[in-house]
């Protein structure tokens, strides 16, 4: 039988309650081509990082050729031969690749004399190994993204690597591109090299996996060979789960179109070609993987990357978005994904936060009306039910879900006709979950008009009117609710069919 190169067993990883990995394991035998796989949030992620050292796991061991790993680190896992290339490759543009190469492969000192004639000599060996046909006086910021992962590959085949982690390694490649990596990693195979593929592209794996192990909910589900499985079995591996009661999710009566997109891009924010209509009382969820272009979208309608294509519509009547001032004042609120750096200033007291989007209507020519303030902050306060001690506690002192529930106040604040939620309860509890899930519906039925961006099926599923999936930067499909189904997103995000009318 084929040795195990690699095991993790039972690694389990939570950050301030929220667990990252609830009980992983996974087997990379010598010479495999091991995908694996799972939605967003699975725990992939994660587990690579406790593999390569970034992340000391709270439990389970890490066994390489049988002996465990301990105190693992990024240099400790480095010199036992564990390299990971990621979608971007990790180059300093402004050496050249030989240079590049050398890095963390030669000796340091101060004083040490390098033998240039000899670090090119080698560079050009491992280039060679890695398939790759490039000048090591070249610059590593005028390759192309194809020859930059070879050129990371062939850095990692210098230090020896046995263990090789590849994080979405064609998401930007061409097909020819593709086929030449390929190449590469499978003459790796054949040399015993054991490979971690990761890739949202299932119609991949049969071309390079030998095995995949699916991930879900921080969990590992099942490890089968890539030739007995199929790609609709793998779909129901990576979403089965059921929806629960913290989705209450009420019918409300769609009324006009508040927001229409037509044809609407921008270059800069890789999003292009999107129509679709959202009308008031409803509630748009947006899906997709990693890279999709869901959370492009949301920044391109709240100007903070302009559109350059298109058009869009509030109303019925053009409007110009090129910048968040000009959003808010034509009723766009933009609730962004990542709470902690852009939905809460976490050092200011709670009325301070929830008010600060509203200080054009707070404020007299002698200042801020500071008597309003309170009042706006007390009434978020008292509606969100925001658990506190004082409106002057800082935020920072606030639960992961009360402190969503301000950064939401904010927003609300502003009487928005339109309200764009990006992960609403990312990182929250499920009691928490089911009162902003609440307040969405309560929402929907004021009128507002919400574009939820997720990457929770079953919160897409579970609070949506109707479910957009973005995929490359463009709208893939859009499903009724009652037609929607986990593998039926899944299955427009990995591109197998189109779906729904865009509009």
């Amino acid at each position: 039988m084929t040795e195990v190169l690699l095991a993790a067993r039972g690694v389990k990883k939570a950050y301030a309650g929220v667990h990252a990995l609830r009980s992983a394991s996974f087997e990379l035998r010598s010479g495999e081509i091991h995908a694996l796989v799972g939605e967003n949030g699975a725990g992939k992620s994660t587990l690579v990082k406790v593999v390569t050292g970034a992340v000391q796991p709270d439990a389970g061991e890490l066994l390489l050729r049988g002996r465990a790993i301990l105190h693992n680190s990024p240099r400790i896992a480095r010199s036992l031969g564990i390299a990971a290339i990621y979608q971007q490759p990790a180059l300093f543009p402004d050496l050249t690749v030989a240079e590049n190469i050398a890095l963390g492969l030669e000796p340091g000192g101060s004083w040490r004399r390098v033998d240039w004639t000899k670090r090119r000599s080698r560079a050009r060996e491992l280039l060679a190994l890695a398939g790759a046909r490039i000048d090591p006086e070249t610059e590593a910021g005028a390759l192309s993204m194809p020859e930059q992962q070879l050129v990371e590959i062939a850095r990692a085949l210098g230090a020896d690597a046995r263990v090789l982690i590849l994080d979405e390694p064609t998401a930007s490649l061409s097909e020819d591109d593709t086929l030449n990596l390929f190449r590469v990693l499978r003459r790796l195979r054949d040399e015993g090299v054991g490979m971690i593929y990761i890739s949202h592209r299932l119609e991949e794996l049969p071309a390079i996996a030998d095995r995949v192990t699916v991930m879900r909910d921080g969990a590992t589900i099942d490890t089968r060979d890539v030739a007995g499985v199929s790609r609709h079995e793998l779909i129901q591996l990576m979403v089965g789960r059921e929806l629960t009661a913290v989705f209450p999710k009420r019918v409300v009566a769609r009324g006009g179109v508040v927001l229409e997109l037509r044809e609407l891009g921008s270059r800069s924010a890789g999003v292009g070609g999107v129509s679709l209509e959202l009308r008031a009382g409803e509630i748009f969820g947006l899906a997709g993987l990693v890279g999709a272009g869901r959370s492009e979208l949301a920044r391109v309608l709240f100007g903070l990357d302009p559109a350059d294509a298109g058009e869009l519509l509030l109303r019925g009547r053009p409007h110009r978005i090129a910048s968040p001032g000009q959003a808010l004042a034509a009723g766009i609120a933009y609730l962004p994904e990542d709470r902690r750096r852009h939905g809460v200033i976490l050092e200011m007291p709670i009325d301070a936060n929830i008010s600060l989007a509203s200080l054009d209507r707070l404020s007299r020519a002698s200042g801020l009306d500071v008597r309003r303030e309170r009042e706006l902050a007390l009434d978020y306060v008292r509606r969100l039910a925001i658990k506190t001690p004082a409106l002057y506690a800082p935020v920072a002192t606030l639960s992961g879900g009360n402190q969503q529930k301000v950064a939401l106040s904010r927003w609300l604040a502003t009487k928005p006709c339109v309200l764009i939620l990006d992960e609403p309860t990312q990182g929250v509890d499920v009691g928490a979950k089911a009162e902003i899930h609440a307040l969405m519906v309560d929402l929907a039925e004021q009128g507002a008009a919400i574009l939820m961006i997720s990457s929770e099926l079953p919160e897409v599923l579970g609070m949506s009117d109707r479910i957009g999936v973005m995929r490359a930067g463009r709208l893939a499909g859009v499903l009724d609710r009652a037609a929607a189904t986990p593998e039926g997103i899944l299955a427009l995000a990995l591109g197998e069919h189109r779906a729904g009318d865009a509009r």
